[in-house]
């Protein structure tokens, strides 16, 4: 096995967010480096870290451990881990043993990112996250702020009650639930083009679209068989409806 390289930055709204980009392999040998690091960060005050994975084709089950192993520590000071840009090996393996529902991945930086800043309640607004066309770049450091989605208004119901409210969500529930699976994609993209894939598929195993459940190599290629495979595409088709 190859050795572990580990560069460290600060990014989010605050510079608050530790950020590890892995090159190599972690496994028995080289996880006590990134375990070292870390510690080092958490002891210095650090609670909100990003994992950047894109460099690394395989992770042992101590390297899977170095990172449930600090979890729960990290939650309860108010502060998380996230996963990004994995490969398709290691997220093979990281849904075989389940710890996507553990860990909380992402497929871009600025989702991890964005994700932190919400959860503090930092909200940023920019007049040029979208290029015209797919090629535009946005800073890493800054975080991408979802575009409001306009909701259709409901023609108000005289004397509804509470009871007819809840028989409507739950008809809307199992409506959704019925769709296949293309038209729940595309509900989600529509009510939100800054949705990320990792996000689709959370959403999609929930009780509204009857706990779909889909790999993440399986939802990319229906995303691209769409034409949504990137944020700028979903915007574009979001815009076209």
């Amino acid at each position: 096995m190859e050795g572990i390289e580990i560069k460290a930055e600060r990014v989010g709204a605050l510079k608050d967010v530790a950020l590890f980009k892995v090159n190599g392999y972690v496994d028995t040998t080289t996880s006590p480096e990134l375990q070292k690091l870390l510690t080092q960060n958490i002891e210095a005050g650090f609670t909100q870290y990003i994992i950047d994975l894109a460099a690394v084709h395989y992770v042992s089950s101590a390297g899977w451990g170095v990172f449930v192993g600090e979890i729960r520590t990290l939650r309860e000071g108010g502060g998380d881990l996230k996963l990004i840009h994995m490969t398709p090996e290691v997220i093979e393996v990281f849904e075989m043993l389940e710890f996507n529902r553990i860990l909380a991945c992402y497929d871009s930086l600025e989702e991890a990112i964005d994700d932190f800043d919400f959860c503090r309640d930092i909200h940023f607004q920019s007049t040029n996250l979208f290029a015209a066309t797919s090629g535009g770049v946005v800073p890493l450091n800054v975080p991408m702020t979802p575009t409001p989605v306009p909701v259709p208004v409901t023609p108000k119901i005289k004397e509804s009650t509470s009871a007819q409210s809840t028989m409507l969500d739950r008809q809307r529930h199992i409506d959704d639930a019925q769709l296949p699976l293309t038209e729940k994609v595309k509900k989600l993209v529509i009510e939100n083009p800054m949705v990320g894939l990792w996000t689709i598929k959370r959403s999609l195993y929930s009780p509204r679209f009857g706990y779909t459940k889909i790999g993440f190599l399986r939802l990319r290629s229906i995303m691209k068989r769409l034409g949504l495979e990137t944020r700028a595409k979903r915007y574009r088709y979001f815009r076209s409806r």
